[in-house]
């Protein structure tokens, strides 16, 4: 007897389609979906660089039990499961374990992002006046658009180090009573040649002088006087002189705090989504555990936008010296072997940003395989550029069993990459505990204009980054 095929019903069973987060939720889940997301932008906030984000991190661990690994060193405090310890690396990164039951060198479950974000520094010695005017040089860090930093209300955060090593920290421009400083820009009637350049040429990164006073102080005799009043302000309100520019770290962002974007409030607009998002929800999975099999550790890593590199960067042995000083705690006849085995049996979820589909500029991506707003977490299994150059392409095993976890905890998620083969690429941190023999995927929110001063993300897709995190380090 001849069956009839239901293709509908074979279609079903057969092809797939990515959720849209928001219709995946119920109510409960939406309103603790907005919860988080204010959270999260008072995490924004109050963090605008690498060193405010670090010792935000170290405030929200303080505050549910984390203790410094000098305490676990020392034997002040007792390394037994369920013990949460930091590890603050020159206040620029910061690293959170809780112990599980298992001995460490058997492995953990890692979220690694990063917390430093494309930005204009400083130059060491910045201060000039012309024509009246008194500017800032610097030096632009990370991959920008040179252009959209023109123009547009400009806060000035950092520290100094003074002649007798004194720390003096420094935000100008984020109180409602404070002055914003600016990149100038050329007027379009006078701007033919400009015009004609590329956008990548429009603005040179020497012109990016910061402008940040105008109003002499002096006599006839005085010498740059517009500079001479900077100065004074800057002595008076800081007690810095010129020549503490040279010990000091100064940085340009955006001013103003996140805000709501959109007439229903689902997505965020905000400086440093890249990578403080993942940083966030990572940072409030891991701080929502206390009993686990396996220790979970959420990583907080600086100079990722820059290669990774210094003693602050995921390249640097820090890390590893952190396990090692734990496994050692653990393992009173310590041997390098239980460092490389722990580091084996790791396995990573490297919490950085994709590249969200934009309608407005479909010609750079590869619609069908682009992550979209609003579809949850993306997993990214090879990043690089042209040919996966420079990436960590992630194992298939691997990806099947972080593809079931997220699948058995109702976790929306989607499967993306950066963009068109030829088009461009990136990166991330995911390759180098990759090279130490962890198995490695990334893993984070897709994200709208990328790298620009004020980026744009779904709360749905925060919200589903957050579970999934949680879920992985509770694995």
């Amino acid at each position: 007897m001849e069956t009839t095929t239901n293709y509908e019903d074979l279609s079903k069973a057969l092809t797939h389609d990515f959720k849209n987060a928001w219709e995946a939720m119920d109510e409960a889940e939406t309103k603790m979906c907005f919860e988080l997301s204010e959270k999260y932008k008072q995490f924004l906030n109050r963090g605008k660089t690498e060193r405010e984000s670090a010792n935000e991190i170290l405030r929200l661990a303080s505050e549910v039990g984390y203790k410094p690994v000098e305490d676990f060193i020392s034997g002040k405090e007792k390394l037994a499961p369920g013990a949460k310890v930091y590890a603050m690396n020159r206040d620029k990164s910061i690293i959170l374990f809780v112990i599980g039951k298992k001995p460490l060198k058997e492995g953990l479950n890692v979220v690694g992002a990063h917390i430093d974000v494309p930005r204009i520094d400083l130059k060491p010695f910045p201060l000039y006046e012309d024509s009246d005017m008194a500017f800032f040089k610097t030096h632009y860090y990370g991959g920008i658009k040179k252009y959209q930093w023109t123009v547009i209300p400009l806060a000035l955060h950092g520290v100094v180090f003074n002649k007798n090593n004194e720390k003096i920290e420094v935000v100008i421009g984020e109180d409602e009573d404070d002055p914003v400083l600016a990149i100038t820009d050329l007027l379009p009637h006078l701007a033919k040649d400009q015009s004609g350049k590329t956008l990548a040429e429009g603005i040179d990164g020497e012109t990016l002088n910061v402008l940040v006073g105008h109003k002499p102080i002096g006599d006839e005799k005085t010498k740059d006087k517009v500079k001479l009043h900077v100065l004074k302000i800057l002595d008076e309100k800081y007690n810095i002189k010129e020549e503490d520019f040279l010990s000091a770290e100064f940085e340009i962002v955006p001013a103003g705090k996140a805000k709501d974007l959109g007439f229903d409030r689902s997505m965020i607009s905000a400086y440093g989504h890249d990578d403080r998002v993942c940083s966030y929800t990572g940072l409030a999975a891991i701080l929502e555990l206390s009993d686990v099999n396996t220790t979970a550790c959420a990583m907080f890593m600086d100079k990722e936008e820059v290669g990774s590199q210094g003693n602050t960067g995921s390249q640097s042995r820090y890390f590893e010296n952190i396990v090692a000083e734990l496994i050692a705690l653990q393992e009173p006849n310590f041997s390098d072997l239980y460092l490389r085995r722990c580091i084996s049996n790791t396995a990573v979820l490297s919490g950085d940003v994709g590249a969200a589909f934009d309608p407005n500029y479909a010609g750079a991506y590869e619609k069908r395989n682009s992550a979209h707003i609003g579809k949850g977490v993306q997993l990214v299994k090879y990043t690089g550029a042209r040919g996966k150059g420079g990436c960590n392409d992630a194992n298939a095993e691997f990806l099947g069993a972080v593809r079931k976890l997220f699948n058995d905890n109702d976790i929306v998620w989607q499967i993306g990459e950066l963009g068109k083969v030829d088009q461009g690429g990136g990166g991330t941190i995911a390759y180098i505990l990759a090279n130490s023999n962890a198995e490695v995927v990334d893993c984070g929110v897709p994200v709208l204009s990328m790298h620009a001063p004020y980026e744009i993300v779904s709360k749905a897709d925060v919200y589903m980054t957050y579970k999934a995190y949680k879920a992985f380090l509770n694995r």
